[in-house]
């Protein structure tokens, strides 16, 4: 019978196009509507620090205005003419305002350095997941088909065998119980082939969500796979590169420092303010109330002291929120080394566990194989039936599929142990890369 390997798991879809997971990596840079949204919040957190620098930056503005006027006017002096006027003024300027100190801008702008700081961790952050995320579809897909492969292989077989027990029975060398047996081995491999179809569905819309577009034949792993232990092998030294560099510990310390900074925006309403301040007008009116017109040009500079005396307790409340939220994002950051630690610990043992599978397995398909073609020889000398060899080839395609899956997880978490540490680069992408080959039979 006809043996698919499980590097062999690629080429079963339809060719709509084809693609290694670099490739399907670069896609989903332009297409993944998650990593867009970062690349897009991103680009709009930088503008907080131009919005908080202008706070510190001269205030200058320009007004105008003109009026017409009329008036009924009655002096009790004599000396002045009463009577109905009509007259227009008009009046323009500039003004100008020059913050000196204002602890709530100087807080703000020391906030906006560390939340656009944040922001491009954010960002890496989301192109690690990205590339996990493309990972993870691309090897999903692999094992769904490889699944797939094997089960549609082993319904012939077992068709084979069906074929051959209703014959036997019809000729009398077998009882009914074998044609039943068969029959319900047949039955068993059709709805798994249902699910199998299934899966492979469910995998490819995962991926096609990700790369914005349909995906067909994707390169498989060549033959033999060598993959290396985590390089230190010592699980206590990735735990504390996680806490130092970890991407999420990063998000976390800078939520610190940035609620560190609101307290001190909310702790600046009790301090005075001091601005220069500088006015340049013109204010004209050809008559007035009293009859007579004027032209003012006027220039006035000066300095403008605030003192804060009594906001009814609006500003202590403040603080006390700010100070709430401080300890909040002091919390939010042990949770985030706490979940470093434990992300990191997952991923390397899934590494060191997924290596000694892979060794297991490969002996156990090794062993399978052989257990298989002596089955076949014992069938052909009478000492085995086809039952026999049935089970041998389902046994050594069982082996098959843990190894699959074994090699893949093992992939996928040294890929989740440089991201937990925050050190998954797309270098890391070519290296799994170099591992696949697209002309799998």
């Amino acid at each position: 019978m006809r043996r698919i390997s499980f590097l062999a798991a690629a080429l079963l879809a339809s060719q709509t196009w084809a693609a290694d997971l670099l490739s399907v990596y670069r896609e989903a840079q332009v297409q993944d509507a998650a990593y867009a949204s970062a690349k897009a919040q991103f680009i709009g957190a930088q503008e907080k620090l131009p919005q908080a620098r202008a706070l510190l930056l001269p205030n200058v503005n320009f007004g105008a205005n003109s009026h017409w006027n009329e008036a009924d006017t009655r002096f009790n002096n004599p000396a002045f003419v009463s009577g109905h006027r009509e007259f227009y003024d008009y009046n323009y300027g500039i003004n100008l305002t020059q913050p000196i100190y204002r602890g709530q801008n100087t807080a703000t702008y020391e906030q906006a350095k560390v939340q656009v700081k944040q922001a491009s961790t954010q960002l890496a952050a989301s192109a690690q997941d990205l590339m996990t995320r493309v990972a993870q579809g691309y090897f999903d897909v692999l094992l769904a088909r490889f699944n797939l492969a094997t089960i549609r292989s082993q319904k012939i077989a077992v068709a084979q065998q069906l074929e051959q027990a209703k014959r036997n029975f019809i000729v009398g060398t077998a009882t009914i119980t074998d044609s039943r047996d068969a029959q319900a081995r047949y039955d068993l491999v059709v709805a798994q082939q249902l699910v199998g179809e299934n899966d492979v569905e469910v995998k490819t819309r995962t991926l096609e969500q990700i790369v914005g577009k349909p995906v067909g034949r994707l390169a498989g792993l060549r033959t033999p796979v060598n993959l290396n232990p985590p390089q230190p092998a010592d699980m206590g030294a990735w735990v504390e590169q996680a806490y130092q560099s970890s991407l999420l510990v990063a998000i976390a310390q800078q939520s610190v420092e940035i609620a560190a900074q609101e307290i001190k925006k909310a702790d600046a309403g009790h301090y005075p303010t001091l601005d220069a301040v500088g006015s340049l007008s013109d204010v004209n009116a050809n008559s007035s109330s009293a009859g007579i017109g004027s032209d003012v040009k006027a220039l006035v500079v000066g300095v403008q002291l605030n003192v804060p005396l009594y906001q009814g307790g609006g500003i202590s409340s403040r603080v006390r929120e700010a100070v709430a939220g401080q300890e909040r994002a002091r919390q939010d950051l042990e949770g985030a080394r706490r979940a470093a630690a434990l992300q990191t610990r997952t991923a390397y043992l899934g590494v060191t566990s997924g290596l000694g599978q892979t060794r297991a397995l490969r002996q156990a398909v090794d062993s399978s194989t052989l257990q298989l073609e002596s089955t076949k020889l014992g069938q052909e000398v009478g000492v085995r039936t086809q039952v026999d060899v049935l089970n041998a080839d389902q046994q050594l395609a069982a082996a098959q599929r843990d190894l699959a899956q074994a090699v893949y997880n093992t992939i996928l978490n040294q890929l989740k142990l440089k991201a937990a540490v925050g050190k998954l680069a797309e270098a890391d992408l070519v290296g799994v890369n170099v591992l696949l080959r697209e002309d799998v039979q």
